[in-house]
């Protein structure tokens, strides 16, 4: 095993934190904005993001802390679009997922042979992006 690059995961965690954070306000901010027909399962969906993403935000902290890190009080950066069709939601939930999914490679890469416990973690995290990735794609396919 290599001995593990402390400081640039405290960075990644941080990085997924803010990130994390964002999904909260971002998935909260859509179960508000979706209407018509199909509006209660989407709503029910999207509120369920919301919870997860402040589960995952809290479990980065905890590793966070556990490494000595500080989480950071920051959220990522988020754009309104002020497009608010169940498409156009579902479209930027989409890639709002792709650049989680990203994010917990970034950190597999960076554990990988130094932590058996992160690895594991990222190897999980990345799971749970793929499947959300599959979820929005299987969701969008009736728009197209």
């Amino acid at each position: 095993m290599q001995e593990l690059d402390h400081q640039k995961t405290i960075d990644i965690l941080n990085s997924i934190m803010e990130f994390e954070l964002a999904g909260v306000v971002r998935y909260t901010h859509y179960s508000l904005m979706v209407t018509g027909p199909n509006r209660i399962p989407i709503v029910a969906f999207f509120k369920a993001q919301a919870s997860e993403s402040l589960l995952h935000a809290q479990q980065v902290g905890e590793i966070l802390t556990g490494l000595e890190g500080h989480p950071t009080l920051r959220i990522a950066p988020m754009e309104e679009t002020f497009k608010h069709t169940v498409k156009d939601i579902l479209t930027e939930s989409l890639s709002h997922e792709k650049k989680a999914l990203d994010m917990y490679k970034s950190l597999l890469e960076t554990v990988t042979d130094a932590s058996i416990y992160l690895e594991e973690f990222a190897r999980g995290m990345i799971g749970q992006e793929e499947m959300h990735n599959l979820e929005l794609k299987k969701m969008l396919r009736d728009f197209s």
